[in-house]
């Protein structure tokens, strides 16, 4: 379960940006995942309380914003809603669909004191 190990990249992000921020403690961490990401939102949600414990972010709420996957042919430059990693293009049908959006997560919002 690799969402393990992005949260504690999470938790060692918080860390470096309450010391350069001046900031004690997280009250809420927004995270923007795009639906091609790889990431399951459920198993983050499971891991959150278990990896932010003893942190400046322990008892933090979690959110998660669903970001769509955009993407844009090289053949005929449009841009289109992505549904998968290797997608034909709707206008053209050629492959070589460029992702623009989606395919990663980002702290988005923090809340802190």
């Amino acid at each position: 379960m690799h969402e393990l190990s992005l949260l504690q990249n999470v938790r060692d992000i918080l860390e470096a940006e309450a010391l350069k921020q001046g900031f004690c403690k997280v009250r809420q961490v927004t995270l923007e995942i795009g639906e091609l990401a790889c990431i399951e939102a459920e198993a983050l949600r499971f891991g959150f309380d278990v990896v932010m414990k003893d942190s400046l972010a322990a008892d933090a709420e979690l959110v998660i914003e669903h970001l769509a996957a955009r993407g844009r042919c090289r053949h005929c430059h449009q841009d289109m809603a992505m549904d998968g990693l290797q997608q034909i293009c709707q206008f053209c049908g050629q492959y070589g669909v460029d992702i623009l959006q989606g395919d990663t997560m980002k702290i988005k919002e923090l809340r802190v004191i």
